[in-house]
């Protein structure tokens, strides 16, 4: 069953798993190969990335981790010059990656068409997006972001995610969002162990019964480089991930992904034989 996703100006029909490329305008972001630190520098990252086969590109500038707050202007400084040069260099559909509703309207402003929200939805965020209709990521989180805090326990990690999105879509939908403006992002590694993001993409499928596009981003996570390690406080670092982030990327796409957020083209070439391999004969094929 192929998923649509409204943005601002388009409905991608996802009849294939689309790769979405991480740019991060950060000097400090979690996978040092992914650091672009300037908007000039993302501007040529992005680029690159989109030379290599990504089909839309998720700019940040700043890093999902936890640490201090980022004053919103400070966002703006460096996200929006770098959305407004890939929007117009890259001839990629580009997303914002900002939990600020003050910021995603300058990022919208800017050519964005939809907002990749870590905060997972707040008022103001949905507003904007009904007023605008963008395209929305809802990311499963517990909390605020960049706030540390201990890994609750579920003892069904995606029935507690499935009941939690129900109930952020159905807040979004009082607020005017449509149905096709919103992607689920099961938020692996934010209030997660390890042992619920191998669950989670075991049962991808299940989310789908949201009736909503299933975003992806496990590009080179911690539970990745705590498998390859054996266990969580001995997990590898981001830089030794990348053959790890293929492999889940290929069960993802069977499993039911609908677009993936990824930093490597081995992941990107991962995803696209897994869709071809699991698609209907002759079907991926041109």
């Amino acid at each position: 069953m192929s998923s649509r996703w409204q943005l601002t100006d388009r409905t991608l029909e996802l009849e294939q798993p689309l790769g979405v490329g991480i740019v991060n305008v950060t000097d400090d972001s979690m996978f040092e190969g992914a650091r672009s630190g300037t908007p000039e520098r993302a501007i040529e990252d992005g680029i690159a990335l989109a030379k290599a086969g990504f089909e839309m590109l998720d700019v940040g500038a700043i890093a999902a981790r936890s640490g201090p707050a980022v004053p919103a202007g400070e966002e703006a400084e460096r996200l929006i010059p770098a959305i407004r040069g890939l929007v117009e260099q890259s001839g990629l559909p580009v997303t914002a990656d900002t939990f600020s509703p003050e910021v995603a309207r300058d990022a919208l402003d800017a050519g964005a068409v939809a907002i990749n929200d870590i905060g997972g939805g707040s008022d103001e965020m949905f507003e904007l997006a009904a007023e605008t209709g963008c395209g929305l990521v809802l990311m499963h989180i517990e909390g605020p972001p960049r706030e540390k805090r201990a890994t609750p326990h579920y003892d069904d990690p995606v029935q507690h995610i499935k009941t939690w999105f129900a109930k952020r879509i159905e807040a979004a939908d009082a607020h005017g969002v449509s149905a096709d403006q919103i992607a689920i992002d099961p938020g692996l590694d934010f209030d997660l162990s390890a042992a619920d993001d191998l669950e989670i993409i075991r049962r991808l499928g299940e989310l789908r019964e949201l009736g909503r596009s299933l975003y992806v981003s496990l590009s080179r996570k911690d539970f990745l480089g705590a498998v390859l390690a054996g266990s969580w406080e001995d997990r590898l670092p981001a830089g030794e991930r990348e053959w790890a982030t293929a492999a889940a990327a290929t069960l993802a796409v069977v499993a039911g992904a609908d677009l993936l957020r990824l930093h490597d083209p081995s992941a990107l070439q991962a995803m696209r034989v897994a869709a071809a391999i699991d698609a209907p004969r002759g079907a991926a094929l041109v």
